[in-house]
């Protein structure tokens, strides 16, 4: 069987470097879960030390990005804090959205029930702000860029999920498991339903897009991470049946 990598490099140099990352790997230490595979450890291998800027879910694919010196760390970091990185995520999700854009701001109280979920909060929350759109309808499914302009755990999913909508194969927040499957979305399959294996059986949540300035040559740079096999192969189906492909839409930006 073929090893799935951890990531894939988009750029290094001496000050940063630029990784996209599978599904299912944390990015830093987790106090829930200390033996978990991590990124961090991975990457360290290959490019030395390493010094988080930022984070993603660990359920999460695509870009993160890391400082490699203490200098570019605090540079990046303030950027980070002033707002000045932008970031853009692209999901699918359950539904149709009546909005074609959607501004959210509610406060977000991380570890906030039972279940370790974040919550919104309006008395003890962080402020978090994430600005949505709808790329396309796909028949069950629609897909939406997601511009958080805040960093909160989960945010992206409970904004989303406080206004109706789940994102595919998200058990924390819509409780729905259930696999993107050819036979379900394809009119005319003629598979054999006993060996089809899922096109996308994990959270459709990824981190496409990030722009910042670099912390030694003061330079505007923008990467954007390629969707991984599972989140591609839909992508491409949706495509060829409802003529909606959310990165022939990002390019055209």
């Amino acid at each position: 069987m073929k090893k799935i990598l951890d990531y894939t490099t988009l750029y290094s140099d001496d000050d940063i470097i630029v990784l996209n990352k599978r599904s299912g790997i944390l990015i830093a230490a987790d106090r829930y879960n200390p033996d978990a595979p991590r990124l961090d450890i991975e990457a360290e291998k290959e490019f030395g030390a390493l010094y988080a800027v930022h984070r993603i879910d660990k359920d999460t694919s695509g870009i993160i990005l890391y400082a490699r010196t203490p200098a570019a760390h605090k540079h990046l970091s303030q950027q980070f804090e002033r707002r000045a990185v932008e970031k853009i995520y692209h999901c699918l999700v359950h539904g149709r959205p009546a909005w074609e854009a959607l501004h959210v701001s509610l406060p977000l109280l991380p570890d906030g029930d039972a279940r370790h979920r974040t919550t919104v909060n309006r008395r003890t929350g962080k402020p978090s702000v994430t600005d949505f759109r709808v790329i396309g309808a796909c028949g069950p499914f629609s897909w939406i860029e997601a511009r958080p302009k805040t960093g909160r755990t989960h945010q992206i999913r409970v904004h989303l999920a406080e206004n109706g909508f789940s994102i595919v194969c998200d058990p924390l927040y819509g409780g729905n498991l259930k696999p993107v499957r050819l036979s379900e979305i394809k009119r005319n399959w003629r598979g054999d339903e006993l060996e089809e294996r899922p096109l996308l059986s994990r959270l459709a949540l990824h981190a496409y897009r990030i722009s910042f300035t670099h912390p030694a040559s003061g330079e505007a740079l923008s990467f954007s991470a390629p969707y991984p096999k599972d989140m591609d192969s839909v992508r491409k189906q949706l495509a060829k049946l409802h003529r909606v492909d959310p990165l022939k839409e990002a390019a055209s930006q």
